[in-house]
């Protein structure tokens, strides 16, 4: 903060104490670069891990895949496979519309 003015954090910055579950496996990740305004940082789970990557392996590996997303030629907020899933989810949505079967109601289908 030199002459008391702020900045955004620039790309790739994690932040993965102080403001994370300690017992998580969580970080923030900082993606974009902020032309106007102030960036915002995506918070990232993993939830099951068959890696066994350390965590700042994994937070590279996150920030790398926020470049892969095609329609876009810098980064995007989210590692580019969550956004495809996304976009997938909500083009199943969108489109299947059939009628459920009822012997699947009590499994994991319909979740």
């Amino acid at each position: 903060m030199p002459n008391g003015t702020f900045s955004n954090p620039l790309p790739g910055t994690v932040i993965d104490s102080e403001v994370t579950r300690p017992m998580s496996y969580d970080f923030f990740l900082v993606s974009q670069s902020g032309r106007l305004g102030t960036v915002s940082s995506t918070l990232c789970n993993i939830l099951y891990d068959m890696t066994g990557l350390k965590l700042d392996h994994m937070q590279r590996v996150a920030y790398k895949l926020t470049h892969l997303y095609f329609n876009w030629p810098g980064t995007i907020r989210v590692p580019a496979p969550c956004h495809y899933a996304h976009m997938l989810a909500f083009l199943a949505s969108q489109s299947l519309h059939d009628e459920h079967i009822e012997r699947l109601n009590d499994t994991l289908f319909y979740l």
